[in-house]
């Protein structure tokens, strides 16, 4: 029997808009809604052809937003918002994703989607067909018949037929429009009956039967509120039953008959893929470019087999045999993903509840360690003793035979560690490993976000189980340990079994795009090393801290009484609209603008306008707010914040380092932020004089000097910059004799402005900003550097065509940096991509140099038998030691030669790398 699919199009756009965050094509075409809709198109007509589905299919779309209800009310969904921005111009390439596919795109002018799906649905019934509705819309419901048309519910992953909508509305679905009508719809603006809801219009409609009906029992009701409404808004009521019908008799647009499913073609589908750069839809397809196919590489099922997430499949392991059969199964295999549950997201804080463990889709388990209550009378589940399975997996963990995957692995890594010395089986380490989080960024570093759900939303068409859909929101949250455990088996199982699909897409990919050197010889080695510099902490001097916040709220008292005072009275400092009405209302300063929501603006761009400007009366004001931001900020972020950080076990400080958190490959930190402490003020180097060695010790801080010049000389080959730094030159002496014929202290602080800000891609405008100078003296100084320095100018214009080509740069080691935007029909995002990527390629190697140095650091330390010096921090181009007292020189000699040798083998440069090493009793003083 001939079976009809009618795919409501218009909800899987705002669904697949929804459900993925902004990501741009190749073109720098916002393309988000685009690639879920793609995706999501696929994934239902892979399931339907698995399931023996659809003989006849369309996709049936909303041609506009004026139909013939407009003219019957001229207010329906007159108060819907207009569809995003960036999702407007994607509606005609969901339309070519369609055709991509070969299937028919139904829409007609003066008609709702829901309209031409009806009509199609009864031209199918009446020629005894079967019909599938795949939506989850409410007004369709009233079509469902059991026997012969149901709808698919692909969201929630359910078939809905009559008796579910009985259940949902309370009455069959040929009485769903009486209920509709009665209750309205404030999104559609359909005004239906005041005070009368779900329940009221279901059981008004149960008693009389339909609209008509209620309306002619209502003159005969008690008095009351709702009786009063029924004759009050009668007329509003039987408008809202012809606004909620549907139109089963619309003009069919094309045949039934063309209809017919005959496969999808691939030559359609892959141009299109080709064309928007869906690299991961493409893998699907087939080969990439030449790559080889995932299944050439990875073992296992092919992806187009891989079922969806069974979670009710997955198992919870509470019996020591039965773990011991998962461990022989992974090491029998060679692979496995793992994750930990734990008590919080502070690895030196939480504690493990939990290890999940996937050996292939779908196949993955929960071993629970540490659920129940919170107090020692509370009923606990049966489970393992953590101490008996994380004695059991040790030698697997430890196992050189065995991969263990990760996503965020650093995380894990310290959980185990910590978690191993709690239960006195001393250290573990654990390798050889692969991290999913580093993958995907080393393969689409600036195309979309990392974490797991975005990544299983994009790869695999998957939405994750939500944290809070488990432990709950607000005071009533539980702890993970609290989660019964058929819902943490769910939810943990899942985050391995995710992941391993993941590592499925991304291994094979690695090599196809020419991301595997920067994966292997710089990322992956690396997470090891981050985790243990993160355990390990770095000493804070409470009281220090104690008395700089205590200086602070002095200094920023006083500012607040002197601002006070130009002010002409007091009002809150900290509040943008005060401080932009006493700026140019009460003082009646110049030039102020006010952005969309009336307030004036008082960024730091404006405030240092007005400060530069020394004839002006807010110049005084404007330079006294922005010290009273700068000690505020420093107080709050740092000396105040630092002191609750101090992890009260340690005494330590343990800052948290993302891989993937800098698109250009730099590291970045958090809880606390130690890379913006402003270095260059002197409260900035009072706040590192906290940070301290432990008795007996010494911190030795060890910077690369000027990397990203250097870099740039190396790969611009400019001949007088590889020779001043080969020398020993001072690089900014020269700069300021070749731009203005002489050195002095102005010209060489100008020259160090102009050679990083070129570097960076700064505009005239933006240089003239810098210099305080008219945007055509800025412009001469830019020629003139590129007269001297061809080669820079060379690079520039080089890399620009290079990304603009193929959407990415590559620094030294490969990494790529993708810039989507670089092809924006809108001036500012394209020119931001353009600054980012002229720097992109040097800042990028300068980052895996420094990641290198850290990778080879540990083994060269133990190799010289320095086992008092421990690395710490890294921020920016800096490393961060703990060093013995009689370790110093011999430390010092290792380190420098580490660092000064990073790049090498792999890359072979032409000036040397300058490392500038300092030791003190605290950071502060190290420099």
């Amino acid at each position: 029997m001939p079976h009809l699919y009618l795919v409501d199009g218009s909800g899987y756009i705002f669904r697949a808009y929804h459900r993925l965050p902004p990501l741009t094509n190749k073109h720098g075409e916002p393309a988000g809604a685009v690639y879920g809709y793609a995706s999501m198109l696929w994934r239902l007509a892979d399931d339907l052809h698995k399931a023996d589905g659809p003989t006849h299919m369309a996709v049936i779309l909303d041609k506009s937003s004026v139909t013939f209800r407009n003219e019957m009310y001229d207010q329906y969904k007159a108060h819907r918002p207009p569809p995003p921005e960036d999702l407007v111009p994607q509606f005609p390439m969901i339309r070519d994703a369609t055709r991509a596919f070969s299937l028919p795109c139904i829409e007609e002018q003066g008609w709702e989607a829901d309209d031409l799906i009806a009509s199609y649905a009864k031209a199918a019934l009446a020629q005894g067909w079967q019909v599938t509705i795949v939506s989850s819309d409410k007004d369709l419901m009233q079509l469902v018949e059991d026997g012969s048309l149901d709808m698919l519910d692909t969201m929630n992953n359910r078939r809905l037929m009559a008796a579910d909508v009985e259940a949902k509305f309370g009455v069959p679905p040929a009485k769903v429009g009486e209920v509709l009508a009665l209750m309205g719809d404030s999104v559609d603006n359909v005004p239906g009956v005041p005070g009368v809801g779900p329940k009221t219009a279901a059981k008004l409609i149960q008693e009389f039967g339909d609209v008509e009906g209620v309306l002619a029992a209502a003159p005969e009701m008690k008095k009351s509120k709702l009786k009063d409404n029924l004759l009050e808004h009668a007329d509003n009521a039987r408008l809202s039953r012809r606004l909620v019908e549907l139109a089963c008799d619309v003009p069919l647009p094309e045949p039934l008959e063309d209809l017919a499913l005959k496969g999808i073609p691939e030559a359609p589908l892959r141009a299109f893929l080709e064309h928007h750069g869906f690299k991961s839809l493409l893998s699907r397809l087939g080969q990439v470019a030449d790559a080889p196919t995932p299944e050439a590489k990875v073992p296992g099922v092919a992806f187009d087999d891989e079922p969806a997430c069974d979670h009710d499949g997955y198992e919870t392991v509470v019996d020591e045999a039965k773990l011991d059969e998962w461990i022989a199964a992974a090491r029998s295999q060679g692979w496995l993903a793992l994750d930990t549950e734990t008590t919080g997201k502070d690895p030196m804080a939480a504690h493990l509840v939990g290890i999940s463990i996937a050996l292939a889709p779908n196949r993955a388990c929960y071993v629970p360690v540490a659920h129940g209550g919170s107090d020692m009378f509370a009923e606990r589940p049966a489970q393992l003793d953590a101490a008996l399975v994380l004695g059991k997996l040790k030698s697997l963990l430890e196992d050189a035979g065995v991969l263990k995957v990760g996503h965020n692995f650093k995380y894990d890594l310290i959980i185990f560690n910590r978690a191993y010395a709690a239960a006195g089986l001393g250290e573990v380490t654990i390798a050889p490993l692969d991290d999913t989080i580093v993958m995907s960024f080393d393969l689409d570093a600036g195309l979309h976000g990392h974490g797991m759900d975005e990544l299983a939303a994009t790869h695999l068409q998957h939405s994750c189980i939500a944290y809070k859909d488990v432990v709950g929101t607000g005071k009533k949250a539980l702890g993970f340990h609290e989660v019964d455990l058929k819902a943490a088996t769910r939810y943990a199982a899942e985050d391995a079994d995710v992941t391993l699909r993941l590592w499925r897409r991304f291994k094979p990919r690695l090599p196809a795009e020419s991301a595997t050197r920067v994966y292997e010889m710089v990322d992956r080695p690396l997470v090891p090393v981050i985790a243990r510099m993160e355990q390990r902490g770095i000493l804070v001097d409470r009281d220090r801290l104690a008395a700089l916040s205590a200086d602070f709220s002095e200094q920023i008292a006083g500012l607040e009484t002197v601002i006070h005072d130009l002010a002409g009275g007091p009002f809150t400092i900290g509040s943008p609209k005060q401080l932009g009405d006493v700026l140019f209302e009460r003082l009646g300063l110049k030039g102020g603008r006010k952005g969309k929501s009336g307030v004036y603006s008082t960024d730091v761009n404006e405030l240092e306008r007005l400060a530069a400007d020394k004839e002006s009366a807010g110049a005084e004001i404007a330079r006294k707010v922005l010290d009273w931001r700068g000690l505020t900020k420093l107080k709050n972020t740092y000396t105040d914040t630092l002191q609750e950080q101090i992890n009260a076990d340690t005494g330590r400080v343990h800052t948290s380092y993302s891989l993937t958190g800098a698109q250009t490959g730099r590291l970045s930190s958090s809880d606390p932020n130690l890379q913006n402490i402003p270095i260059r003020q002197e409260v900035g180097r009072q706040i590192r004089d906290a940070f301290v060695a432990r008795p007996g010790y010494v911190i030795l801080a060890a910077d690369y000097s000027q990397i990203e010049l250097r870099l740039a000389a190396h790969m611009a080959d400019v001949p007088a910059l590889k020779h001043a730094f080969a020398n020993g030159d001072d690089i900014h002496s020269l700069t300021a004799q070749e731009l203005f014929g002489e050195v002095t202290r102005d010209n060489r602080a100008r020259a160090k402005t102009i050679n990083f800000a070129i570097l960076y891609g700064i505009s005239r405008w933006g240089l003239a900003g810098r210099l305080d100078i008219t945007a055509d003296e800025a412009q001469g100084m830019i020629d003139r550097y590129f007269d001297r320095f061809p080669g820079i100018n060379r690079y520039i214009a080089e890399t620009l065509t290079g990304v603009r080509e193929r959407g990415f740069t590559t620094t030294l080691f490969g990494r790529k940096t993708h810039f989507p935007r670089i092809r924006s029909k809108v001036q500012n995002e394209r020119q931001g991509a353009e600054r980012a990527a002229i720097n992109a390629p040097i800042q990028g190697t300068s980052a895996d140099i420094i990641k290198r140095a850290m990778v080879r650091m540990e083994p060269a330390l133990a190799a010289a038998g320095l086992t008092g010096t421990h690395m710490l921090l890294q921020v920016h181009d800096e490393l961060v030691f703990e060093v013995a007292d009689a370790e110093v020189e011999a430390a010092r000699e290792v380190i420098e030669r580490v660092m000064a040798t990073a790049a090498e083998p792999a890359v072979k440069l032409d000036v040397p790398l300058g490392v500038e090493i300092g030791t003190g009793a605290s950071w502060g003083a190290a420099h």
